[in-house]
């Protein structure tokens, strides 16, 4: 640049900056639309029907002496067909249960409390 004229060495010059501010910009705006993409698929990725699922089958068929065995058949089956870890607790107390659900598949943590009045 030291053969040219003042004004051809500004119009370089500007030529960089504007380029470089391009390059800026496209780069930016590539991350932000990789961030909308992955809370969007963090939202349609979530297993409510599952966990809607496991509640229910908590809710509904835990009855009395077979606790523990329900809780390993339970564990088994979300490991083995939705890869989930699946712990829930059942603890009574004087005139209400608290029920405690555990859900874990890897990129959805879940945990849920409830207290039952009837058990």
């Amino acid at each position: 640049m030291a053969r040219l004229n003042d004004d051809a060495q500004w119009i370089i010059l500007m030529g960089f900056i504007v380029s470089f501010s391009i390059f800026f910009l496209a780069l930016v705006l590539n991350q932000s639309t990789v961030v909308g993409q992955t809370t969007a698929e963090g939202v349609i990725e979530f297993p409510k029907n599952d966990i809607r699922d496991l509640s229910d089958a908590i809710t509904s068929n835990i009855t009395g002496p077979n606790e523990a065995v329900v809780l390993e058949d339970f564990r088994r089956i979300a490991l083995n067909r939705k890869n989930a870890v699946v712990n829930y607790s059942i603890t009574p107390a004087d005139d209400y249960t608290i029920v405690k659900v555990h859900y874990n598949n890897g990129v959805t943590i879940y945990e849920e409390n409830w207290t039952s009045l009837y058990y």
